[in-house]
């Protein structure tokens, strides 16, 4: 859509007035308000807004969001693509090669209307479908990026000094269906995050806090974990020197991290783009930030006859996988929100009693005080 304006809403705020757009890490650490998006393959865009402030998730507006049919969406890997990539993954475990891999698929469905396709529109959707911890938009249509989250997990957050990330490893309907397997993942991926923070951070800083913690989101409840530790006194690149070390998160990667890597590159046919990469803020006078893993999260590539929306789904592969187990996790993490994606608001009575419909409360975050620039 031509007339898209430039804006993020990130955090509980909502930040307008472009001011710069740079691939540099370096800049997070300097002045200024910045949204950043990392896709998996190592892109990064750091955008800086002028003006910053506080705003509740946005309100559907009647025409502009129509989502895709819900029989259109196609998927890199098909059900017997992705069953064959968990037993190659089992055999690469059995070898000894790797001890965990996050085997993920991206779906594509063409938007039949370019007209009414304003990323932040579908963030309003998914806003009224359940709250979540780090929602939001990053709109630069100039730049190719319109990302539209509702990640659940945090994968950097930083305050000065002290870091802390937030992995997320196993996931079920109900906390009764998370057992041994499920706490094998987590505690696999939090010993990997603990020993990448552990090379950016001061030596015996990191700790665990918390380990393997049941939170529930939307009609599923994941294992999440803690970790923390704290920076060096006076490193002037803080936000680079984390990315360099730390990325891909290793929820979304595997152990070891490199095996893991060469085996996705092996057996995924998709580039992930945003998803299982970064999306957050950064404000850089005062040294806080948040980064979301970027999971439960849409973005619209518009170089195609049709744009075409995109979403990503995936599992933690270990050596106690069922294949039909794990490809049904991974309907199971899309299902619901592909249905919001499709939703069409045909008319305009069903879509104003939306559009009035009271926000949603965000889970409580730690917010900035935002200066005027």
């Amino acid at each position: 859509m031509s007339d898209l304006t430039p804006l993020a809403r990130l955090g509980g705020l909502l930040a307008t007035d472009l001011r710069d757009v740079t691939s540099d890490p370096e800049a997070l650490d300097s002045s200024g308000w910045w949204a950043v998006v990392a896709d998996y393959e190592g892109g990064l865009r750091c955008a800086r807004f002028g003006d910053v402030r506080p705003a509740p998730p946005p309100a559907p507006v009647p025409g502009r969001w129509r989502g895709p049919a819900p029989d259109s969406w196609a998927g890199s890997l098909d059900r017997a693509a992705y069953m064959e990539g968990v037993r190659r993954i089992r055999a690469a475990i059995a070898a000894g090669d790797v001890y965990q891999v996050n085997l993920c698929r991206v779906l594509s469905a063409p938007l039949p209307d370019p007209t009414a396709a304003d990323i932040d529109q579908l963030t309003a959707r998914l806003a009224q479908d359940g709250p979540a911890a780090y929602a939001g938009t990053v709109r630069l249509p100039a730049h190719g990026m319109e990302i539209a989250t509702a990640s659940p997990e945090l994968y950097l957050r930083r305050d000065g000094r002290t870091v802390e990330s937030g992995p997320i490893k196993g996931t079920g309907r109900t906390a009764a269906d998370l057992g041994a397997k499920e706490r094998a993942e987590n505690v696999m991926i939090t010993d990997l995050v603990r020993n990448d923070l552990g090379r950016v951070c001061e030596p015996g800083s990191v700790t665990v806090p918390a380990l393997c913690a049941a939170e529930p989101y939307r009609g599923l409840v994941h294992l999440v974990s803690t970790v923390r530790g704290e920076l060096p006194a006076g490193a002037e690149d803080g936000w680079a020197r984390l990315l360099e070390h730390t990325f891909p998160p290793g929820s979304i990667t595997g152990a070891p991290k490199s095996s893991a890597l060469r085996l996705i590159a092996e057996l995924e046919t998709s580039p992930r783009g945003p998803y299982t990469g970064a999306v957050g803020w950064v404000d850089a006078d005062r040294g806080v930030g948040e980064l979301a893993v970027g999971i439960r999260t849409f973005w619209i590539e518009r170089d195609h006859p049709a744009p075409l929306l995109r979403f990503g789904a995936g599992a933690g592969i270990i050596w106690d996988s069922d294949p039909e187990q794990e490809w049904r996790e991974t309907e199971l993490k899309a299902a619901r929100l592909l249905a919001v994606a499709s939703g069409e608001y045909e008319n305009d009575e069903t879509a104003t009693r939306e559009a009035h419909t009271p926000p949603v409360t965000q889970r409580p975050q730690r917010l900035p005080e935002v200066k005027q620039q």
